[in-house]
C-alpha cells in the first residue's frame, strides 16, 4: 500500500515497487505495465503520480515508452542473423508454403520468453502465504524422518573415507543405478544399469541429451503449452523450437507430420504422463503414431517423465513401447523428495550412452555419491515407495478442496484436474492478474509463461496443494472482476 511519507513521495514509492520487482525478475522482458489509468485505479493515486513513476522507471533504464502501446519492461535485444542463417529461415520458409497450408514458418525473431525469470520468481520470498504458481510441494510436505536415516548409513568413516577422497564413477553409484533399473521396470522400461546415468536433476539430464545430440540451427519439436525453462534453455543453445499444440490425448499428429516432412528436426521433446501445464496423459494410439513418425523421419524422442511418482505405473510411455530404441528415459527426484540434493538421471538406448557419458564428463565431471548412495537406501529400503503414497493420497484431498474452490470462485478447467497441476481459464489477461497479484503476495503462473513466443492469455496454471486457502481465491476473484469491470468501461 503506498503513502504519504515525508522520505519519499508517491511516485517515488511506485517506481520503487516496480523496479524491485524488474530487478527480481518478478517481471520478465517484454512484460506489460499496466496503463497509467488502470495502474491509478489499482494503486489509488492519481494519473499524474503514475506518470512521474514511469518517467523515473524510464529514466532509469529499466522500461521502454512504446508509441500507443504503451510501457515494457525492456528486454535483451537479440544479435543479429548473418546472411546465412537468413538464408536458411528463408529456403524453410518456401518449402513449407509448399508443402501446405498449415503455418509452419518459423516465429518472428523477437527475445524469447525469460524463464530465469521464472525459476528465480518461484523462489523468491513474496510472501509467508501459500503460492499458487510454485512448481514444488509445500515443504512440509515434503519433510520425512528417514532422509537423515539414508545420509548416516551411506556415510560412515570407512565408507566416507572411499568415496570422497576420489573422484566417483563418471556414470553415477553403481548401487543407484541398480536400484532405477529395477524401478524403472515397474514401469515396464527395461534398461540395464549400464544404460543409466545420474545427472544434477532432471532439467540436467535434458541438457546432456540436447548437447550430445543436438548442434546449433537443429529443429526441436516441443509440446506446446509446455515447460517454459524447456522452451529457453533450447533457445540459449541455438536451436530452432517448433511448437506442437497439445491435446488431451497428446501432441497434434498432423502437426507433427507436417514439421518432419519441412524441417527434418532431430528431436521431439515430450512429457507423456501429467503433462505440464494442462495434466494431460498420452494415449496409446497417439504412442505408436509418434514412434511411427520418429522411425520414418529419423529423429529421437526425449520423455521427461517428471511427475511419473504422481501417476499411475500402468500410464502409456513412450519408452515403455518402444524398448529405449529411438526414445530416452529422463526422470529425477525434486518433484516428490529432497530437490536440493539434485539427483536426476537418464535411461538411454546402448549405442548412445557412451555418447551421453562424455557429455556428462564435460559438464560436470561426476555426481555426488553421498546423495546417490543415500537416495538409492531410500528406494531399496521402500522408503520412497511409502512416502509417495502418501504424498499422493495427500494430494488427492487437496485437489478435490482446490478443485471445489476455483468452481465457485468462477473458474472452470481447461483440462480434466488431475495430477500436481490444474489449467485454469480465468476469463482475464493473466499476465495483467499476476501483477495484481503480486500486491497481495500471491505469485501466480499465467498462461503466457508456458509457450514459446509469450503471448497474452487467459489462462492459468495452478499448484494444487498450494491453492486450498479460501482467502487465495476471495482475492483472486476480487481482483479479476476489478479487471472485468475496467475493461467494460474501457469499451
Amino acid at each position: 500500500m503506498l503513502m504519504k511519507t515525508a522520505a519519499q513521495t508517491l511516485a517515488e514509492q511506485l517506481c520503487a515497487v516496480f523496479a524491485q520487482r524488474i530487478r527480481d525478475r518478478l517481471l520478465a522482458p517484454g512484460a506489460r505495465l499496466p496503463s497509467v489509468r488502470l495502474c491509478a485505479q489499482q494503486q489509488k493515486v492519481s494519473p499524474s503520480t503514475v506518470v512521474a513513476a514511469y518517467d523515473q522507471l524510464l529514466a532509469q533504464g529499466l522500461i521502454e515508452a512504446r508509441r500507443n502501446r504503451g510501457f515494457y519492461v525492456r528486454e535483451v535485444p537479440l544479435a543479429p542473423m548473418d546472411s546465412a542463417q537468413v538464408a536458411t529461415i528463408s529456403g524453410a520458409n518456401e518449402a513449407g508454403a509448399e508443402a501446405g497450408s498449415l503455418m509452419l514458418t518459423m516465429p518472428r525473431q523477437r527475445a524469447p520468453l525469460n524463464a530465469t525469470a521464472l525459476i528465480r520468481g518461484m523462489f523468491h520470498g513474496v510472501s509467508n502465504k501459500p503460492q499458487p504458481g510454485m512448481g514444488v510441494l509445500p515443504k512440509e510436505w515434503l519433510e520425512t524422518t528417514f532422509l537423515a536415516t539414508a545420509v548416516r548409513r551411506s556415510c560412515s568413516v570407512e565408507a566416507l573415507n572411499a568415496f570422497s577422497l576420489q573422484y566417483g564413477e563418471p556414470a553415477g553409484d553403481i548401487g543407484l543405478r541398480r536400484a532405477l533399473s529395477t524401478k524403472l521396470a515397474g514401469l515396464a522400461v527395461h534398461a540395464a544399469p549400464e544404460q543409466i546415468i545420474t545427472t544434477m536433476g532432471a532439467t540436467h539430464a535434458l541438457d546432456v541429451v540436447s548437447r550430445t545430440l543436438l548442434r546449433a540451427g537443429d529443429y526441436v519439436m516441443v509440446e506446446e503449452p509446455g515447460w517454459a525453462v524447456e522452451f529457453a534453455r533450447l533457445d540459449a543453445l541455438g536451436m530452432r523450437i517448433l511448437p506442437v499444440p497439445r491435446r488431451a490425448d497428446g501432441p497434434d499428429l498432423e502437426v507433427m507430420a507436417k514439421y518432419c516432412e519441412v524441417h527434418k528436426p532431430k528431436l521431439f521433446v515430450s512429457v507423456s504422463v501429467f503433462h505440464n501445464p494442462t495434466g494431460f496423459c498420452l494415449s496409446p494410439s497417439s504412442a505408436y503414431r509418434i514412434l511411427q513418425l520418429a522411425n520414418q523421419h529419423d529423429f529421437h524422442i526425449v520423455e521427461d517423465d517428471t511427475y511419473s511418482h504422481f501417476a499411475p505405473e500402468h500410464a502409456t510411455r513412450l519408452c515403455a513401447l518402444d524398448g529405449l530404441q529411438r526414445t530416452i528415459y529422463v526422470a529425477g527426484f525434486a518433484k516428490i523428495l529432497a530437490p536440493n540434493w539434485r539427483v536426476g538421471y537418464l535411461a538411454a538406448p546402448k549405442d548412445l550412452a557412451e555418447r551421453l557419458l562424455d557429455t556428462k564428463l564435460l559438464s560436470t565431471l561426476t555426481t555426488p555419491a553421498l546423495l546417490e548412495k543415500a537416495m538409492a537406501w531410500c528406494i531399496d529400503q521402500g522408503q520412497l515407495r511409502r512416502h509417495a503414497e502418501r504424498i499422493r493420497t495427500q494430494l488427492d484431498a487437496a485437489r478435490a478442496r482446490s478443485v471445489k474452490l476455483a468452481l465457485a470462485h468462477g473458474c472452470t478447467f481447461a483440462a480434466d484436474p488431475v495430477g500436481l497441476f490444474g489449467w485454469v481459464e480465468t476469463g482475464v489477461d493473466t499476465d495483467a492478474l499476476s501483477q495484481r497479484m503480486l500486491d497481495e503476495g500471491y505469485l501466480l503462473a499465467p498462461g503466457a509463461l508456458f509457450h514459446a513466443q509469450r503471448t497474452p492469455s487467459s489462462l492459468m496454471r495452478i499448484n494444487f496443494a498450494s491453492t486450498q486457502e479460501a482467502q487465495f481465491w476471495k482475492t483472486f476473484a476480487r481482483l479479476r472482476d476489478e479487471s472485468l469491470r475496467f475493461k467494460q468501461k474501457s469499451n
